[in-house]
């Protein structure tokens, strides 16, 4: 009974640990070769540049959808920086990677343009996550002149001409959806007053009962704002808070239009906060350390962790992207089924303390 999670926290804490030790045992019995990665990364890259594409598409032609970028962003994400990651490797090694890389492209285009299209945070997340994964490769590679004006400003470039492009296809088409302006506008128009009730009600652990929306019959505490997909908790059966999908005010501003630092502190108060930071600094410092060990295996002719260093690359940047986009913008980014997202990135990125612990010990 003491495994069965009580509240959101507890089960999120829980599948955490489930697939920290799952990616701990698939790392080690599983063995990533470079060509194995490179394959799955394009795998998956392909695979999310249809299901984006379809996804549009039904937007499109019947005015659904899914929103896959939500919670798949981030993995497609790590899947196209993997792929770059695992070019540059064949083509330090001699390898002619120009055919291969036309492929990545146009699996790169066809993410951003279906992405872009769904979602403006995805697209925001996406050139950010390029942005930075750019940094993570050229650093691995010692390149000389990573911040140049040139790519500076190409990077900013290509994120104001998808949110030009991005309204004028909603005004054209008449398709209010695609616009970066009235999305802008619905964030002015609740921001303001949710911050202000977010910082009035927030407690050191949990929020003020009196503010939530279940008011006396809550918990004041891992109510449900934060949360894992609540297809998950209905499947299980646990007796948790839900909102069922019922875009209510106070659920709808802190899910979706405060920045996540905001929705983590009202659910889990201050210290569910600083839990939060703490995950996510020490998750990146450790994933940092991890690609440098990794980089000077490479550089000393040791090809046994090429794979697991590509990998790490992807996830790295991916988890970083998310975090900024989740913690800084938009809460949604990290709540939900990308909840989930963020949790696996981030158990990929420490599963590999184990491996390479494992590792060095059997060859000493």
């Amino acid at each position: 009974m003491m495994l069965i999670a009580q509240n959101h926290l507890q089960l999120i804490l829980e599948v955490g640990a489930m697939l920290f030790v799952t990616l701990v045992f698939c790392l080690n019995l599983i063995p990533l070769s470079l060509s194995v990665v490179t394959f799955l990364s394009l795998f998956l890259a392909g695979g999310f540049t249809l299901l984006f594409g379809a996804d549009i598409l039904l937007l499109i032609i019947s005015s659904s959808q899914n929103e896959f970028t939500h919670p798949f962003g981030p993995i497609a994400l790590m899947a196209i920086v993997s792929a770059f990651a695992s070019l540059k490797v064949m083509k330090n090694s001699g390898v002619d990677v120009r055919p291969l890389r036309k492929v990545v492209l146009l699996f790169l285009a066809g993410i951003t343009l279906f992405g872009g299209l769904m979602h403006r945070s995805f697209l925001i997340l996406w050139i950010l996550g390029l942005f930075v994964g750019y940094i993570i490769i050229s650093k691995s590679f010692r390149e000389k002149s990573v911040f140049t004006l040139k790519r500076i400003l190409m990077f900013f470039g290509a994120a104001v001409a998808g949110f030009c492009g991005l309204e004028i296809i909603a005004r054209i088409t008449g398709m209010t959806i695609f616009s970066p302006l009235l999305r802008l506008g619905r964030i002015e128009q609740y921001s303001s007053s949710s911050i202000k009730m977010v910082l009035n009600n927030i407690q050191l652990i949990g929020h003020d009962g009196a503010a939530s929306f279940w008011g006396t019959e809550g918990t004041a505490f891992a109510e449900g704002y934060i949360t894992l997909p609540m297809q998950l908790i209905i499947f299980f059966g646990l007796p948790f808070p839900l909102f069922c999908g019922v875009l209510v005010n106070q659920k709808d501003t802190i899910d979706y239009m405060l920045p996540g630092i905001f929705g983590y502190g009202f659910d889990f108060g201050y210290l569910g906060l600083v839990g939060l930071i703490v995950f996510v600094l020490g998750t990146i410092i450790i994933g940092l350390k991890i690609l440098t060990m990794y980089r000077e295996k490479r550089e000393h002719n040791n090809k046994k962790y090429l794979g697991k260093e590509v990998l790490l690359t992807g996830a790295l940047t991916a988890f970083i992207s998310q975090a900024l986009i989740g913690m800084f913008v938009f809460n949604r980014s990290i709540n939900g089924l990308a909840l989930l997202s963020f949790i696996f990135l981030g158990a990929l990125i420490l599963a590999n303390v184990v491996t390479l612990k494992s590792r060095t010990n059997k060859n000493i």
